[in-house]
């Protein structure tokens, strides 16, 4: 009898911390998030006359970092480093984090969070209340500068992200060593006119539809882009041929798989419009 009340004084205790943590994990997500205007936005490639119509909707200011992924570890065991399915992500999940509840040096608690998979970016998410945003929200979002909410086909802005890709990048999320603390989620790199930061200089994002970046979800209407996606023919049907960024972008999200997790790839996340 004693055994059996110590028992289930073990199992509420555990369920008293559990419920805690994920009280915790629920009242700190997205508590900065930016609210992004309705409009139009014109894919790279798209079927759809006059491009895609786009609600407002709320985004994350900034990249999930290590302290927001820990407080969702510690609220939902299953997505830790050690607990994790292989069916949901590969074996380097949170590979640079020391232990399941111990990100470690090499993953500061404000860096973006990375080396984790579509099916743990969406988790989280979706426990937070909202879910990650589709390609079209995040590509209508990032082509923000400082100044304007669509400079797309700015030359100096295309000219930025292309040498924001092409700059090594030291350490897991890192952004820029000049910031007031390298690897800092969205710390200095730019604030668009949105008030989000960061969206090409950081890290790689997951968006919900990454595998449906260059189709249309009608297999027949697929059949003749097909045979478009093939060395140059790549750029026929583009909406510009001359960003760069946008069909890097693409050729990324096409060639990821929802268990693939890589040191440069995190996330941030989206929700409705209050």
């Amino acid at each position: 009898m004693i055994n059996q009340i110590a028992t289930m004084a073990t199992v509420a205790t555990a369920a008293t911390v559990a419920t805690a943590a994920t009280v915790a994990f629920t009242a700190t997500a997205h508590a900065d998030m930016r609210l992004i205007p309705g409009g139009i936005h014109r894919p790279l490639y798209t079927d759809a006359a006059g491009g895609v119509a786009i609600a407002p909707f709320r985004l994350d200011a900034r990249a999930v970092s290590n302290a927001d992924f820990l407080a969702f570890a510690r609220a939902h065991p299953k997505w830790r480093k050690s607990q994790v399915k292989r069916l949901f992500a590969d074996r380097n999940y949170l590979a640079h984090w020391r232990g399941d509840l111990t990100p470690g040096d090499a993953a500061p608690g404000r860096a973006a969070v990375v080396n984790v998979s579509w099916f743990a970016a969406r988790a989280y998410c979706r426990a937070a209340g909202g879910g990650l945003p589709n390609t079209a929200q995040w590509e209508y979002a990032a082509a923000a500068d400082e100044s304007a909410a669509n400079a797309a086909d700015d030359p100096a802005f295309i000219a930025r992200i292309l040498a924001w890709y092409a700059a090594p990048r030291d350490g897991a999320g890192d952004i820029d060593d000049s910031d007031t603390g390298a690897g800092d989620s969205g710390a200095t790199t730019y604030r668009n006119y949105y008030g989000v930061y960061d969206m090409h200089s950081s890290v790689w994002e997951w968006v919900s539809d990454f595998n449906a970046a260059l189709t249309s979800g009608e297999s027949r209407a697929d059949s003749s882009r097909e045979r478009q996606l093939f060395c140059a023919a790549g750029v026929v049907g583009a909406r510009s041929y001359t960003n760069y960024p946008s069909f890097l972008r693409n050729a990324y999200r096409s060639s990821l798989d929802g268990r693939y997790t890589h040191r440069a790839l995190g996330f941030r996340c989206a929700a409705a419009a209050e």
